[in-house]
């Protein structure tokens, strides 16, 4: 066959159903925006919204079920779109986890009691702070939100199963321009909100400039920007290598910049505390997940052969990481920061699971493999993440959310039900015992030691005790601090926010003692398609 003759590209209806049905509800959302009155709008979209991840969470089992082994059995699933989307066991399984947290992110996005009839997001964003036409919009209600969020879900969808780094950059982009105008949407503190959506916009303009130009240098030195191919050029081993090195470092740029990572981590904890808290739960969760699916992916698959390159460097981004992040949140007086710094030492844990990659021949028996620790790990850290989040939005005064330390003193006096769901989702974040939180350190701990990144694990123990000081201070703060006049008080939220918190927490709680199953959902979902 002539090498130019164009070859249809196949599309797996399928098996992309939930993909489809989430872009599909994020278009018909604008299509409600058009032409629903406004009085109708917000039941409109959120009903949308919520029926849509439902149907996508329904395709996404079935989906899951319906994958047939390929090669040697140790991966499931299928090639489609012409090898640019790879439906595998892994990404199935990180597409389950992103729709329930974008469900949890649609309920707490429509939660009204907290803020008088109103929801949390700006009644007209082009509105300038201050100002007649702001106040004109005070009544009024920003429905275009949850079209923006399906629409970033559905990037979430595509990242970790992207087959070449086109795909992968499309889809980074999907997913991350809704993010920068939902953060700068908030109903109050409002230029807080502007000014963190535009360092979120800014910094993530910049580190996709590094993505895009790493797969440029990654495409002069495998003629092809397919992850097989690259890793078949790897093998070879016949291209310019300080090519691959420096593209590889740039592609690393963009991803590590996604999931917060040190020294690409300055935009976090202002973006956490300036977007709407319900935003910053959503972006908390499912960003992580897709992006190190992503980063698993390309690592893994496109440059597994070449691990002694990227190792050393993912060892010092690992360290500084976990360091930076635990030793920073000491010095915070902001609860939203103190999550996001937690945040980010969460991201060098997961990045020391990642260096614990092994072959199937080095596993003992019953070992868990590398992949399946980072997904349950995924798991936990998103639930504790969303409910937690969800709690700070009950904490409020006259002025809306009250965030500082200080106002939080004598809050389990107050409210003891509140402050100590808190308290166990904290709790959790350290890795006690008997918790989501301490079974996905141990299973990432274990995988990165014994894959001889040792020297990485015993820095990840000195963090997690570090981090612990942070976490007991401020439940020390909610239960042993008496309240001062100024302490703030906790609203009774609807519903919608109380089911997505009892749901963190009780998953927080069920992972610590019966991890079992969740890990043996990781396990048989099996390794990437390579």
């Amino acid at each position: 066959m002539d090498s130019t003759t164009f070859v249809k590209p196949t599309l797996d209806y399928f098996h992309l159903w939930p993909i489809l049905v989430v872009l599909g509800v994020a278009a018909l959302g604008v299509v409600v925006e058009a032409f629903v009155p406004r009085a109708r709008r917000f039941a409109t979209q959120t009903v949308l919204a919520l029926a849509g991840l439902a149907a996508a969470l329904v395709g996404t089992v079935l989906v899951g079920l319906d994958l047939t082994e390929v090669g040697d059995g140790a991966a499931r699933g299928l090639l489609t779109a012409g090898g640019t989307l790879v439906i595998d066991g892994p990404a199935v399984f990180l597409w389950g986890l992103v729709l329930i947290f974008a469900v949890g992110g649609v309920l707490l996005f429509a939660e009204r009691r907290l803020e008088g009839g109103v929801s949390a997001f700006a009644g007209q964003a082009a509105a300038l702070p201050g100002t007649e036409a702001e106040r004109q919009a005070q009544g009024l209600d920003h429905t275009e939100v949850y079209p923006l969020m399906m629409f970033a879900v559905a990037g979430m969808m595509i990242f970790p199963t992207a087959g070449d780094l086109l795909t992968m950059f499309v889809a980074l982009e999907v997913l991350s321009l809704p993010l920068y105008l939902l953060c700068g949407l908030a109903r109050r503190r409002r230029l807080l909100s502007q000014e963190a959506a535009m360092k979120y916009f800014l910094l993530g303009a910049f580190s996709s400039g590094f993505f895009l130009y790493g797969v440029a240098l990654v495409y002069g030195f495998a003629g092809s920007m397919d992850l097989a191919a690259i890793d078949q050029a790897v093998r070879a081993d016949t291209g310019n290598h300080t090519l691959l090195a420096i593209g590889m470092g740039l592609l690393a740029v963009g991803l590590l910049f996604k999931v917060g990572a040190v020294p690409f981590q300055s935009w976090t904890p202002d973006v956490y505390q300036g977007a709407p808290t319900a935003v910053t739960a959503f972006m908390a969760a499912g960003t992580k997940i897709a992006a190190f699916g992503a980063i698993l992916r390309l690592f893994y698959v496109g440059f597994g052969s070449d691990r002694w390159t990227w190792q050393p460097m993912l060892w010092v981004v690992a360290i500084l990481t976990m360091v930076v992040g635990a030793v920073l949140a000491i010095s915070q007086s902001d609860v939203k920061r103190m999550l996001a710094y937690s945040s980010i030492a969460h991201t060098g844990f997961l990045l020391t699971g990642v260096l614990g990659v092994q072959t199937s021949a080095e596993l003992a028996d019953g070992q868990v493999t590398s992949l399946q620790a980072i997904l349950f790990y995924l798991t936990t850290y998103g639930f504790s993440m969303v409910a937690a989040f969800a709690i700070v939005t009950l904490v409020r005064d006259s002025g809306g959310e009250a965030t500082a330390f200080d106002r939080w003193a004598g809050l389990g006096r107050r409210s003891p039900w509140v402050a100590g769901a808190f308290a166990f989702l904290l709790l959790s974040m350290a890795g006690i015992p008997l918790t989501g939180g301490f079974v996905g350190k141990w299973a990432v701990f274990t995988v990165a030691f014994s894959a001889g990144a040792w020297p990485v694990v015993l820095v990840a123990i000195f963090s997690s005790v570090v981090a612990i000081y942070f976490y007991v201070r401020h439940i020390r703060l909610m239960f042993f601090t008496a309240p001062t006049a100024d302490s703030a008080a906790v609203v009774a939220p609807s519903l919608l926010t109380s089911a997505t918190i009892a749901v963190g927490v009780l998953a927080t709680v069920l992972l610590g003692i019966v991890p079992g199953p969740v890990l043996d959902l990781a396990g048989h979902a099996g390794e990437f398609i390579r």
